[in-house]
């Protein structure tokens, strides 16, 4: 990693809570005891007063992105789908200062943990559905990835030319790439962190990745996180069974974990400056790349 060239990272957490707290302002929202549940590739904040969750895009690269989420948890609340339910109320996306966010109703949650069993149903469930009227974007795996890279806070020069080669490698494997599962919209980031354990059962949430693309990329989400994270095996043994279809034993799955990982390691690329601590991890994620190893532990951002 360079030395910062300012230490004014823009995704900070002062940064953050000053644009939280503005938003609030203007919306009329109680901001006091918000406190920050995740920031990764966006923040969110829990506004128990409110009970709502306010998400912050974390990548100027990738505000596009909000209207498309906006566009999705609609069509899935038309449909009944459980998941995550805008707050109507509100304009969405929310345009703060150089930040878009957009806001959420909080989802009760139980003490029941999620498995195999309720991604591959809700999956099941997704795929199922007729298009939305509003048109989704077609499956571009790499297309984040390029704008993190753009946007990274801080990164050598060495790393960079790694990772656009990189991209530019797995977009050549991609042309030739043929899916058995039939085309449809797939959430497009679909693991267990992004199921909620609701009172009323797991819903659904972020919606950044959903598009059109093969059903395959929804499934290929579990193994990688059972050979890298260490998340138990019989996750992905009750994802495969449930849905009918064990995407590790199709022929274009090593090219879906390669994009996969790629995508992982890049996710934190634009919070560099400002979390400098995530630096090791990724690190960590570029020698495996660089190195063609796929089973080293990795571990989250944090």
């Amino acid at each position: 990693m360079t030395a910062p060239a300012r230490l004014d990272g823009r995704f900070t957490t002062d940064v953050l809570t000053a644009v939280l707290e503005r938003l609030c302002a203007g919306l009329g929202l109680d901001h006091r005891g918000a406190r920050l549940v995740k920031l990764t590739a966006n923040a969110v904040f829990d506004l128990p007063a409110e009970r709502v969750h306010v998400r912050i895009v974390g990548s100027m690269g990738l505000q596009h992105r909000a209207p498309k989420v906006v566009a999705v948890a609609r069509w899935l609340a038309a449909h009944g789908v459980p998941a995550v339910r805008l707050v109507e109320e509100v304009p969405q996306p929310l345009v703060v200062g150089d930040h878009v966010a957009t806001v959420w109703h909080t989802v009760p949650v139980t003490g029941r943990a999620v498995d195999g069993r309720d991604l591959g149903r809700l999956l099941l469930r997704m795929h199922s559905l007729p298009p939305p009227d509003v048109p989704l974007p077609r499956w571009a795996p790499l297309d984040d990835v390029r704008h993190r890279i753009a946007d990274a806070e801080e990164l050598t020069a060495t790393d960079r030319v790694f990772l656009e080669e990189r991209c530019a490698e797995l977009a050549f494997r991609l042309d030739a790439y043929r899916p058995e599962l039939p085309l449809g919209v797939v959430h497009g980031d679909a693991h267990l962190g992004n199921l909620i354990p609701g009172v009323d059962g797991p819903v659904l949430c972020d919606f950044d990745s959903t598009g059109v693309g093969p059903r395959e990329w929804d499934l290929s989400t579990l193994p990688i996180g059972v050979a890298r994270f260490g998340h138990p095996a019989r996750w992905y043994r009750q994802l495969s069974r449930v849905y009918g279809f064990d995407v590790t034993r199709s022929p274009g799955y090593a090219l879906l974990r390669d994009v996969r990982e790629l995508k992982l390691t890049t996710s934190a690329l634009p919070i560099l400056r400002s979390h400098p601590d995530v630096g090791a991890e990724l690190r960590r994620r570029l020698r495996a790349l660089r190195d063609g190893d796929t089973i080293t532990p990795w571990r989250p951002y944090r």
